[in-house]
This record gives structure tokens, C-alpha cells and sequence, in this order.
């Protein structure tokens, strides 16, 4: 295998699809691929989380739960070249298990690391990502129709919200790549312990 994996995720059941693809190396841990995931869709890494690659469950087992959860892949600890064995392959990564944002992730292709590139990075993708908490895909298409309603009674309640306007068509690649560029400082600040 090479020693770059190309990516691409999409949210499920968006339409048209918000998606991202990214460029990461085959020793990428599940762990960093979630915090690579948080930072390329826009999430806020508010929620838990767990991929589902060929009924292996990768995740962050918590021993407070029982037994059943012990099958799960300590994340930090399986890389994507131990488990992706060829292009095309898909699986799953689920966030926020409330909302159930659902990702598909392709495996599109093998590469060879260019010394003149930064890992990892994003190198397309389409669409603003839907602001955390507003209830899964179906909540997020209603908030939408409300938005897009001048007249409707619950916009000016759903904007002070939100907190902001949202644009559904925002997305900045030198943006998602600038954080990409400092993971490591990404996923130091959210795994200190002051959280």
C-alpha cells in the first residue's frame, strides 16, 4: 500500500451531499481520523463518536457502561493501513449518537507521498456542514425551510439560535486546511483535562 489514503466523506442523507476529501497517511490513527473528520465537515467535537468498519465498532470504549461495550477498538489505537486493505472499500462514522450524523467514507485511492504536500489535508468537498444540535438531517431541512421563510413565526427565534445567519453554502478549503495544518495542537486542546 501506499503511504497516502485518499477519503471521501459524505454526511448521509444530505441532498444534494455535503461532503469533503481528504488526503491522510495510512499510519493515521481512528482517533485523529475523527478529530481530521470534526475539523474538514465543521463539526465541533461536542458529541461522541464511533466508526463501523467491516462490524468492527472503533471507538472510545467506556468500561462505565459493562461488557457489551469492551468490543469495541480503543480508536487511538488501530490505524487506517492496519484495517483498509484496498480502494474502494467503504464504512461508516457516526456523530453526536442524539442528532445520528451519519458519514459514509470511501476509500477512493492509494497514493504515493508527495514531499511538497502537508498531511493531513482536504482537497475538495461541497456544502457547509449543519450546526451542531438541530436534531439530525431532518431537523436540519426544517431549519432550512424555516430559514428560508421570511414570514415564518419561528425564523427570528431559530436565528438568535443559531447565534449568527447560517449560510448552507459556505465552505472554505484554505480554512479547513490551516487547522489541519496544527492537528496536533487540535486534538491537544481537546483531550486536555480542564474538559
Amino acid at each position: 500500500m501506499d503511504e497516502i489514503i485518499q477519503l471521501k466523506i459524505t454526511l448521509e442523507g444530505t441532498k444534494p451531499p455535503i461532503w469533503r476529501r481528504i488526503l491522510v497517511d495510512k499510519e493515521t490513527t481512528f482517533f485523529e481520523l475523527h478529530h481530521i473528520i470534526q475539523i474538514s465537515m465543521g463539526w465541533f467535537n461536542s458529541h461522541l463518536y464511533e466508526f463501523d468498519f467491516k462490524n468492527f465498532l472503533i471507538g472510545e470504549p467506556d468500561d462505565e457502561f459493562g461488557s457489551g461495550i469492551s468490543r469495541i477498538l480503543k480508536a487511538s489505537e488501530v490505524t487506517l493501513g492496519s484495517m483498509i486493505t484496498a480502494p474502494k472499500e467503504t464504512f461508516k462514522y457516526e456523530y453526536d449518537f442524539g442528532d445520528g450524523w451519519g458519514h459514509k467514507i470511501l476509500v477512493e485511492k492509494f497514493l504515493a507521498r508527495d514531499p511538497k504536500n502537508q498531511y493531513p489535508s482536504c482537497i475538495a468537498g461541497k456544502l457547509n456542514c449543519p450546526p451542531e444540535d438541530c436534531g439530525g438531517v431532518g431537523g436540519f431541512y426544517q431549519m432550512l425551510d424555516v430559514l428560508a421563510n421570511k414570514k415564518h413565526p419561528g425564523r427570528k427565534e431559530m436565528i438568535e439560535w443559531l447565534g449568527e445567519e447560517y449560510d448552507s453554502e459556505y465552505f472554505k478549503i484554505d480554512e479547513i486546511n490551516e487547522e489541519l495544518n496544527d492537528l496536533d495542537g487540535y486534538i491537544e486542546f481537546w483531550t486536555d483535562d480542564k474538559f
